[in-house]
């Protein structure tokens, strides 16, 4: 572990200069990019989840950054229980599928389920946050495009949840069953 990779890290902020920068340092050295998984999913470590909104920007540039991580990233999805770790990891569950659907060999069947099980995991806590919500949506949308069994389960969750959430989760949901409604037309 770079220790003083480390110690920016748990001194940094939730600032998005201060994320910008510790994202380009990463993004300048791929060889810190194992500590930032490591840190990140270390969810014992108070910190872990500053790593988190690290990772969420270095995924965002590079995303196939990620494969060789894939496993441990799947793993520890279920484990997550920092609202402020979720949301970017959901976010990163985003650029991942979005990778994979013009990379199909990104993510291997399991890993989809894995993230897909998260995704609805998140989507029905009634305890998490708005954001983690509206990333989860937006990737189980994603993945009802080749999974026909997704958007039977999705639609009925943002139906009931609709009127219970804010205006952010309102439009994503608002925005998602209509374009469910117009991928079952064409079907």
């Amino acid at each position: 572990m770079h220790t003083t990779f480390y110690t920016k890290i748990i001194n940094s902020n939730a600032r998005r200069s201060i994320r910008d920068e510790l994202s380009k340092v990463v993004l300048s050295d791929k060889g810190l990019f194992p500590d930032l998984i490591n840190i990140a999913f270390d969810i014992n470590d108070k910190n872990h989840h500053k790593a988190c909104w690290i990772l969420e920007l270095v995924c965002e540039a590079r995303i196939t950054w990620l494969k060789e991580h894939l496993t441990e990233f799947c793993n520890t999805l279920p484990l997550l229980k920092n609202d402020s770790a979720i949301r970017p990891i959901a976010k990163v569950c985003t650029f991942a599928i979005k990778h994979h659907a013009k990379d199909i060999n990104f993510l291997n069947d399991k890993q989809l389920q894995q993230i897909t099980e998260a995704c609805f995991d998140w989507v029905i806590n009634p305890d998490e946050k708005v954001a983690a919500k509206v990333y989860a949506i937006q990737s189980l949308y994603l993945l009802g495009k080749s999974n026909e069994w997704i958007y039977p389960e999705l639609q009925p969750i943002l139906e009931l949840d609709f009127s219970k959430h804010t205006a952010a989760y309102k439009a994503t949901a608002k925005d998602v069953l209509r374009k469910i409604a117009r991928q079952q037309k064409k079907h």
